[in-house]
């Protein structure tokens, strides 16, 4: 399972990158040698960049490679530290999974009113459910990980307590 997560969220991400650098390249490709750029070049940007930010987040969270604050673990014990761990990925769990809920509450109402984008008129609805269910995916992974085995510290940073 982690193996297929991984190599979805990996295409998906990577298909989404490299889309965005065709894009900008013949859009500032045409722009400079033809005068003209192509439409909806930074619509299709954004929704591209909708793409590879979502279907990062499980990664890095499966990962445990968010940008953490961590100076004061060495003056934790591992009991407190424990505590700790399970109180951020219960909270971070919830917080992802109540985001998903409401990204596909608000993606079902953008399908019932056709909501689309401005200049390409491509339907908002999938992206936002998709969002939805990559933020949902992010917090079922937190959860995961309240019941993982602490991480050691690394060398040089023992309990001061």
């Amino acid at each position: 399972m982690n193996q297929a997560l991984q190599k979805c969220c990996s295409l998906l991400c990577g298909t989404a990158l490299f889309a965005i650098m065709v894009l900008t390249f013949f859009d500032v490709g045409g722009r400079k040698f033809l005068e003209r750029s192509i439409p909806g070049s930074l619509e299709l940007t954004e929704l591209l960049m909708v793409v590879v930010i979502f279907a990062g987040l499980p990664l890095v969270s499966q990962r445990d490679e968010h940008v953490v604050f961590n100076s004061l673990d060495a003056t934790l014990s591992a009991f407190v530290r424990r505590v700790q761990t399970v109180i951020v990925q219960l909270l971070c769990g919830a917080a992802m999974l109540g985001l998903g809920y409401l990204m596909v509450r608000t993606g079902y109402q953008f399908w019932l009113t056709g909501e689309t984008t401005a200049q390409l008129k491509l339907l908002k609805a999938p992206f936002i459910f998709g969002m939805g269910l990559l933020c949902a995916v992010t917090g079922i992974i937190h959860l995961g990980q309240m019941l993982a085995p602490m991480k050691e510290l690394p060398e040089g940073e023992g309990t001061a307590l």
